[in-house]
């Protein structure tokens, strides 16, 4: 399987490194919380966008035992110019993903809970089903947490919203990150007004 982190940069000449200031980097993680989440994490083979969007607050919130767990794989089939995350052909659908999602929201004894995935234009739904699969299960182990979704666009699926929303979750999110007029260039792949039309 070929993947790649930025494919847009691969011909881009003029992309240089810049030296980041000193109060722009963070201290590595050490806490014993984020080593528990860490190791839950492996443990259960899941995925988290902390980790994969190499995000600067990772040692932060995992400290607090917060994490947003990413579903569908950690391959997107898109490849948004300010995303990290690998791009390339994902694999087969993991039905028991939901189950071990449920499994560590419980053993993190969450309150709240987010959950996001990569793009799956390979997906008929584009993911949805796998969304509200997660949902069933947290709601059996954990009844009292809060479950809030990060989801992709579902751009040409249909019934994709309708199946998430008959799943319940408590709070929809789906960010549109930019103006109309630099989709093309920061969000190939996508479009701005079917994003708006998916939070409408």
């Amino acid at each position: 399987m070929k993947t790649i982190r930025h494919p847009e940069k691969q011909k881009n000449n003029s992309s240089i490194s810049i030296k980041k200031p000193d109060w722009l980097k963070v201290r590595a993680p050490t806490s014993d919380n984020w080593k528990k989440v860490k190791d839950l994490m492996k443990s259960k083979k899941l995925v988290t966008v902390c980790e994969e969007a190499a995000c600067p607050n990772i040692g932060e919130c995992w400290s607090k035992k917060h994490a947003t767990m990413m579903i569908l794989g950690e391959v997107c089939t898109r490849a948004c110019a300010f995303c990290n995350i690998t791009t390339g052909t994902p694999n087969a659908i993991d039905v028991f993903e939901p189950i071990r999602v449920a499994e560590a929201v419980n053993d993190m004894e969450l309150e709240h809970v987010v959950i996001t995935s990569v793009d799956r234009d390979d997906l008929k739904d584009g993911g949805a089903t796998q969304f509200a699969n997660t949902i069933y299960e947290i709601r059996k182990k954990s009844p009292n947490t809060s479950i809030e979704i990060l989801t992709p666009d579902f751009r040409n699926k249909s019934n994709s919203l309708e199946i998430i929303m008959a799943s319940e979750p408590d709070v929809f999110n789906h960010n549109l990150e930019t103006v109309p007029s630099l989709y093309n260039e920061v969000r190939p792949g996508a479009r701005y007004f079917t994003s708006l039309k998916l939070l409408h």
